[in-house]
């Protein structure tokens, strides 16, 4: 086993919601689950008695009753959660209607503005009369380009208050990014911000948004939040649609109605990062996203009303979906736009102080940046109110976990997850009753039956192999938009083993039941026919101080593949002889000769996506000849040069 890092306590462990949903289930059903394998393993084995007490729980609450928790078919996909009964999302987000502060948005440049519980009912109540007065009803679609900021959260709010269907992208995606999205879900709205910042600079959207509205012919309304463009004035924007200015679009008014939909229906459009070709358009449940997502805030985070939870994305990612649910189990969201160094490396940790966050997300990438400054937030920074810190987004290397408890903070429960915009939520997770070991994500998911198969189909522990999810799960999508049959959706998900969901992430379950995910299946290396996540090089490569970034690909070469290793080194740094042999010794060292790079390749830049996702089946093309077929998809795309 790993070097346990740290553990909860046992009065933590008493306090937390995961222990009480434990003796809750023992209670209800004369059970003795004494730890959480135990509690897993009674979630899957008893599915429907288990989200019947996530529903109990959490009250949710269903304005129809269902007549069963869940009819299934003989085998994925072909299951029915709650048939009959209708509930409404944002109903549940907005249940404090109290004067504690709900919402926090702060800004690049400073600017804070925040809204309380009755102040966000007001603002959603508003904006819902003005939606259905533009003619918004039950199954439109309502589409954002917009950055992190309480607005998005008001309309998206209101939009699932109407039972119509709310989808959104972050203003940084490029023109063909928004209209590969949005051209195929038709929406009647936009909401757009005219300009945005990153990194100091102000960035005028105008002429990128008169090139979208022209591939919109749906659009019946559109909606401006001048933001960083102040001088915005509707005349600016080219569109047969009724153009507004948001502050003229609505007044906060009477607190929202909540209009009653059944548990499957249509509540957001999520996006494959469409890296490969045109983003597939993922369908998600209003239901299925509401058990989900209470379910890992309120028992797998932790979080309640006395929380606040900040998590560093865009709107364009699914990790903002993820982030605001957390108001449904009465925490506050704290929402930063822009980039997280600027002015400085500390942006976000001052926030922690700042705004008193409790639960902090953020990204690898993140970590291992602030690392290689030299920072040592525990010296600089008070993080008294820090309890957990989340990470997700790609792997998290041994090292990261060291700088977290060395540099950071020592009492912190470092939750490493891993799930997907396909299931808007996680497979593997943290849980409050368990210990952080070294570089592994603590386990499963309640309620998902996940495991890692190897090439044959059979269950494996200790050996590499694809993550898998053997038995339905309510945040499973209903389906890809315009796929009336099905068919894409079972070849996305459910062909390489047919009849049970295949994630596309090479993992590992180690004997105690922790995870490791090595990367992307689909980039998977094969020199020699040996199978090698490229997580496994990246996590040696993080531990050479030079080094910055990395990208591992697998090259045809001479009848084989071999490992080709691209690397973004430190300024004034040189990829010499004697700097390449390092780096292939802390490879070898650490994992087998197979592992080792054959070609190690100084770059100026890694390409990834909007979402700040390392893209290897981009690089892997341009270095094997073959086209990109979206480049839009990526914040970088020139670094593929």
């Amino acid at each position: 086993m790993s070097d346990i890092l740290w553990q909860p306590d046992a009065n933590r462990i008493a306090r937390s919601r995961m222990d009480a949903f434990r003796r809750f289930v023992n209670q209800r059903h004369s059970l003795d689950l004494d730890d959480y394998p135990a509690l897993h393993q009674w979630s899957i084995d008893q599915r429907a008695a288990f989200w019947q007490a996530i529903v109990d729980f959490f009250d949710i609450r269903f304005h129809n009753p269902p007549d069963a928790v869940l009819r299934e078919g003989p085998s994925m996909p072909g299951a029915e959660w709650f048939p009959g009964a209708t509930v409404n999302f944002a109903e549940h987000l907005l249940r404090r209607r109290d004067d504690a502060v709900a919402v926090v948005a702060v800004a690049e440049n400073g600017q804070r503005e925040q809204l309380t519980w009755a102040e966000l009912a007001e603002h959603v109540g508003g904006f819902q009369a003005s939606l259905q007065a533009a003619g918004v009803c039950l199954g439109d679609r309502v589409a954002a380009c917009m950055p992190n900021t309480w607005q998005t959260l008001v309309a998206m709010l209101a939009t699932t208050s109407l039972g119509a269907i709310w989808s959104c992208s972050s203003p940084d995606f490029g023109t063909h990014g928004v209209i590969d999205r949005f051209g195929q879900i038709e929406p009647k709205v936009l909401i757009t911000c005219a300009g945005y910042r990153y990194a100091g600079k102000e960035i005028d959207q105008t002429t990128k948004l008169n090139e979208i509205l022209a591939q919109l012919p749906s659009l019946q309304q559109l909606i401006i939040v001048p933001y960083a463009r102040a001088q915005a004035r509707c005349e600016d924007y080219r569109t047969q649609a009724d153009v507004t200015l948001w502050d003229s679009f609505y007044q906060p008014g009477e607190a929202p109605r909540f209009v009653p939909v059944p548990f499957n229906h249509p509540l957001y459009v999520l996006y494959s990062s469409g890296t490969t070709g045109v983003p597939k358009c993922i369908v998600h449940s209003s239901g299925g996203v509401l058990l989900q997502h209470v379910k890992e805030h309120g028992l797998h985070v932790d979080l309640g009303p006395a929380d606040r939870l900040f998590y560093y994305t865009t709107c364009g990612w699914m990790m903002w979906n993820w982030l605001v649910s957390a108001l449904a189990v009465g925490s506050a969201v704290v929402l930063y736009d822009g980039s997280p160094f600027h002015p400085a490396n500390d942006r976000l940790l001052d926030l922690i102080d700042d705004e008193r966050i409790s639960v902090f997300g953020t990204s690898p990438k993140f970590l291992a940046t602030l690392e290689s400054s030299g920072s040592k937030p525990r010296e600089t920074h008070d993080l008294g109110s820090l309890k957990t810190l989340l990470c997700t987004g790609s792997a998290l290397s041994p090292q990261s976990y060291d700088f977290v408890y060395r540099d950071i903070k020592s009492d912190v429960c470092l939750a490493s997850m891993s799930g997907g915009t396909d299931i808007v939520s996680c497979f593997v997770n943290s849980n409050p009753l368990s210990a952080v070991r070294r570089g592994e994500i603590m386990g499963k998911s309640l309620g998902m039956a996940v495991e890692v198969w190897n090439d044959a189909g059979q269950a494996v522990v200790g050996e590499k192999g694809e993550l898998v999810c053997t038995r339905h799960f309510p945040a499973m999508p209903i389906g890809l938009w315009n796929d009336a049959d099905g068919e894409k959706l079972r070849k996305s998900y459910f062909s390489l083993f047919p009849g049970v969901w295949a994630q596309g992430d090479y993992a590992e379950q180690l004997p105690h039941g922790a995870m490791l995910i090595h990367g992307r299946s689909d980039a998977v290396l094969n020199p020699g026919g040996v199978r090698i996540g490229t997580a496994e090089i990246y996590r040696q490569v993080e531990k050479v101080p030079q080094v910055l970034d990395s990208v591992a690909i697998g090259q045809q070469w001479q009848d084989d593949v071999r490992v080709v290793l691209f690397v973004r080194l430190q300024d004034g740094v040189e990829l010499d002889a004697p700097l390449q042999e390092q780096i292939r010794q802390v490879i070898r060292a650490n994992t087998t000769p197979r592992h080792v790079p054959a070609k190690i390749v100084a770059v100026t830049d890694i390409p990834r996506t909007i979402s700040g996702k390392v893209v290897e089946l981009a690089v892997r093309n341009v270095v094997n000849g073959e086209p990109v077929k979206n480049t839009d998809a990526l914040a970088n795309p020139q670094a593929l040069e």
